[in-house]
């Protein structure tokens, strides 16, 4: 193995030279930096990041947990994760807990024992915070990404997902729609509340009922077995003539188990819902959404983590930050216009 030894007698210069150059450290001429490196390449050197770590106090490693690795929304947040921390030299390290707070307990666990420098979390629902409080326990850096946790101040990005809601009820009723479901995720997750807020806000600004029938609560992620959202589109008598989707997993499902029963979207039902599909969108546009900005959620959540790292140690600590991102209404074949 080449030690910075080999490196430093073949370089003709010191090991703390040396040690100085791949710790990015110290006063060193830049003909000698180029030196160094130079001969490093040439002895193909891996630096030893364990030792490396221990030196400076950073694993230089971020971890992402997100709850759906599936879904298109967690997929596009993660690229954009990804982006921002190669851009900082950091690598990324994933998590998926699929909604569950036993697994998301498991990658806590993992997250502490790696050592990372910091976390970009979508938290499963508000029982998550002893496991952020267990990352605040041992000084791991944490921002929240979607969804926020009651008892916990920290760094977050969101979207505006009350607005998001009202604005698809909004326009359903543009289109005649009176008659308008929910099917939306746990109560216990934050987004899915605000969502749930913004439908209910949305028919009663417009003199509609809030109609509890016409309400189904679920999980977000992929369901495993449809036969309760099967059993409650069968109880709703009359039958709606629109369901919003609290997301686009839940949009999908619902148009599986309409197809199943002969209804046709939209000709017999329409179905709008929250969050875009990804690239499956611009393949086959077909379903209207309040798409927000998965992207963003990724790269701007990323870079208030690795600010909350740089300024650890610092004498005044940086005030939390919350971002919210508004959601884009994009109009597609998914909705009937009963209005003509």
């Amino acid at each position: 193995m080449v030690t910075i030894y080999d490196i430093a007698a073949k370089a003709n210069v010191s090991a703390m030279t040396v040690s100085r150059v791949i710790n990015n450290t110290g006063k060193i001429s830049e003909k000698t930096r180029a030196k160094v490196r130079r001969v490093m390449e040439e002895l193909n050197y891996v630096p030893n990041q364990t030792a490396r770590s221990l030196v400076l106090q950073q694993t230089k490693l971020l971890f992402l947990l997100i709850t759906d690795i599936m879904n298109p929304f967690y997929t596009t947040l993660a690229r954009g994760a990804e982006d921002a921390a190669k851009k900082s030299g950091y690598r990324l390290l994933f998590g998926n807990s699929d909604e569950s707070l036993e697994k998301e307990a498991d990658y806590v666990t993992t997250i502490l024992t790696a050592r990372v420098d910091g976390v970009l979390v979508a938290p499963a629902g508000d029982p998550s915070l002893p496991h952020l409080e267990s990352l605040r326990r041992h000084h791991v850096p944490f921002v929240l990404l979607d969804r926020e946790v009651p008892g916990i101040e920290c760094d977050i990005v969101l979207g505006d997902s009350k607005d998001g809601a009202r604005r698809l009820v909004e326009y359903l009723i543009e289109r005649g729609h009176r008659r308008i479901a929910m099917v939306n995720g746990s109560s216990s997750i934050s987004s899915a509340r605000l969502r749930l807020q913004g439908y209910q806000e949305g028919l009663k600004l417009n003199d509609l009922p809030c109609d509890e029938r016409y309400v189904y609560e679920t999980s977000f992620g992929p369901l495993k077995d449809l036969t309760e959202m099967e059993q409650w589109i069968e109880r709703m008598d009359p039958l709606p003539t629109a369901i919003v989707a609290g997301n686009n997993v839940l949009a999908i499902e619902a148009m599986k188990l309409l197809r199943d029963r002969g209804i046709g979207v939209p000709d017999d039902m329409s179905i709008v819902c929250f969050d875009d599909l990804g690239p499956y969108s611009e393949s086959e546009p077909f379903l209207t959404v309040a798409a927000q900005q998965a992207y963003q959620f990724g790269y701007m959540g990323m870079q208030m983590l690795i600010e909350r790292i740089d300024e650890r140690g610092a004498a005044a600590a940086l005030p939390w930050k919350k971002i919210v991102l508004p959601a884009d209404l994009i109009i597609r074949r998914s909705v009937k216009d009963l209005a003509q």
